[in-house]
């Protein structure tokens, strides 16, 4: 990858550059100066510093510390005052002259603004090509700033340095930003050619209570109290539900009205849920496996003392495969989250997963599974994407003659914005739950019983969930 060439990026039609195509003279003296800061610092380097503590303060700049930024800032600020060029304008995306010379040089270019607090909402941000987009009120927004072939590659290089055991003649990387952004890069020739994609992904677990849930629509204010019953019961539960649908949201809602005093093991893939500040006097460990590294502990979990556990996200056949066998253990108060479009269809599409990558019989690991867990709640995202909706709550039960009975507990209504509630307890569940937590489960059925003679229950969606 070449580095960034002032007089190739100048000789660029504007619309490829860092700026608007109706760029005037004042951006155009911008990036000159941008160029004048560049070489003034290199000169400072080249007198002062090693090649080797510039590529780290470079490195931890673009991750995050703030102490190197600021290294680049603050002498910014001082070659800005120097050169008398403290009023020079600046693109409109950057916040100050000093941080927008920044990101165009050692920075996040374009992608900058995404960092600042108006988009702390957002969840994901994309580069595909020369092109940049922000996720916004649920919608991926084209931005106006641009960014070119040769700073994009400098981009890619610059995220490189957090990952040195790293090839740089892989066209597919992944990496992580000292705020937990995960940072994953496609390059040509895996990426079509001009159209290299470097897409930038961070979780907003906002710390809601189920009063906050059913503001937003989400779910009916009168199933609070079943639902916390249903927590404090500790039943094994299942979060359904396509991208973006609050699955993640709602597993971390759950969670925070656990007992605080019970001992729990949470394993993510990436470090999606904080669980330390959700329930900070809980004794929760929090473990990031996947795929061969889940594999290789899955021993040690299934031999824990633990009182539950969290599979924060189930992709693959290794994390179901896990989640199963503890479950059979008779471990409870289990919760995960999955892929599925389609209740009804978790224990095979789960089955065919763990199949898949461990061996052994699908009718007799969908068996495994229906024993396993006893709820499924499953989520959808309206036309309108910041609205989500709790479409169903579904027992699952595996009978004597093994068949595998889904049934739903709760349905919603799109068409009148309603949910209707079945009074329906399966064995399996009532059997649990009338030994290990009678006063719980009794609350809950008559918790249940109450919103299945009250429904159809009325929601009312208010801002995005």
């Amino acid at each position: 990858m070449k580095t960034f060439d002032f007089n190739e990026y100048a000789a660029m039609p504007r619309a490829e550059q860092g700026q608007p195509a109706s760029s005037n003279e004042s951006t155009e003296a911008f990036f000159r100066l941008c160029l004048r800061i560049r070489d003034a610092m290199f000169c400072d380097w080249e007198s002062r510093e090693s090649s080797r503590s510039v590529l780290e303060l470079q490195k931890k700049a673009i991750i995050g510390y703030p102490k190197e930024r600021d290294y680049f800032k603050t002498r910014i600020q001082q070659l800005l005052h120097e050169m008398e060029q403290e009023n020079c304008p600046f693109p409109s995306w950057y916040a100050t002259l000093e941080d927008a010379i920044y990101q165009e040089n050692w920075g996040l270019a374009g992608l900058a603004p995404w960092f600042r607090p108006e988009y702390r909402s957002s969840s994901s941000a994309k580069i595909i090509g020369g092109r940049i987009y922000f996720m916004h009120e649920g919608k991926m927004v084209l931005q106006p700033q641009r960014i070119s072939r040769e700073r994009c590659d400098q981009l890619i290089k610059s995220f490189l340095l957090l990952t040195p055991e790293e090839r740089m003649d892989k066209n597919y990387y992944e990496t992580y930003l000292l705020d937990g952004t995960r940072v994953t890069v496609f390059t040509e020739p895996m990426a079509k050619k001009g159209q290299t994609s470097i897409i930038f992904r961070r979780y907003i677990i906002p710390a809601l209570s189920f009063e906050e849930q059913a503001k937003r629509g989400t779910i009916p204010k009168e199933a609070i109290p079943l639902f916390r019953a249903m927590v404090s019961t500790g039943f094994n539960t299942v979060f359904l539900g396509a991208v973006r649908t609050a699955k993640t949201t709602f597993l971390s809602t759950w969670q925070s009205y656990e007992d605080p005093t019970l001992e729990g093991v949470m394993v993510e893939t990436d470090p999606e849920i904080p669980m330390d500040k959700i329930l900070p006097q809980a004794p929760i460990v929090q473990l990031i496996a996947d795929g061969d590294e889940l594999k290789k502990i899955s021993k040690s979990l299934l031999r824990s003392d633990a009182d539950y556990f969290i599979l924060a996200e189930a992709r693959d056949g290794i994390a179901l495969d896990t989640a199963v066998r503890l479950a059979a253990k008779g471990t409870k108060r289990m919760k995960l989250t999955f892929h599925s479009r389609r209740p009804d269809r978790f224990p095979l599409e789960a089955a065919t997963e763990i199949v898949k990558q461990t061996g052994g019989d699908l009718h007799l690991t969908m068996n495994m599974i229906a024993s396993g867990f006893d709820y499924l709640f499953h989520f959808i995202q309206l036309a309108d994407k910041r609205q989500k909706r709790l479409q169903g709550i579904y027992q699952m039960n595996l009978l004597p003659d093994g068949e595998i009975l889904v049934e739903p507990v709760c349905l919603f209504d799109q068409k009148n914005e309603s949910w209707t509630f079945y009074d329906r307890i399966g064995p399996a569940q009532q059997l649990y739950a009338s030994e290990s937590e009678p006063e719980s489960f009794a609350l809950m059925q008559s918790l249940l019983h109450r919103l299945a003679e009250a429904s159809p229950i009325r929601g009312g969606a208010a801002d995005g969930s």
